[in-house]
């Protein structure tokens, strides 16, 4: 599978963004998908997760209320839809594919298998 993620860029504070992440495959419906970000200097972070059909989302306490992630099963594609930026939330996002058929929780690294480039969310004050 290949991910690729785009829509990042520079925004101020307060202000909204929307990342998206387009897989290649017939099965991308099956899965788990999720973002993650990293902020230099700092481990990567869980920021939000979707189930297969798109209808449970799980976030980190840091976004719940500002983010919101959503799945396309017809066009294959995860969106982050971020509101109320805070320069805190300046990082590189990644998405990511989940394990298939696992017990995890989805909130860690080490549950998803396949992840994309990242792309750079900048939030200036």
């Amino acid at each position: 599978v290949q991910l690729q993620a785009s829509g990042g860029g520079l925004v101020q504070a307060g202000g909204s963004l929307r990342l998206s992440c387009a897989a290649s495959g017939s099965t991308f419906k099956t899965y788990v998908m999720g973002w993650f970000r990293q902020a230099p200097g700092k481990e990567r972070e869980f920021v939000a997760s979707i189930n297969w059909n798109g209808n449970s989302a799980n976030y980190a306490d840091s976004v719940k209320g500002r983010y919101t992630i959503s799945k396309d099963n017809t066009n294959n594609t995860v969106n982050l839809h971020m509101n109320s930026l805070k320069p805190e939330d300046t990082a590189v996002y990644y998405c990511a594919r989940g394990r298939l058929y696992y017990s995890g929780t989805y909130s860690k690294s080490n549950d998803y298998d396949a992840w994309g480039q990242g792309t750079l969310v900048t939030v200036s004050s």
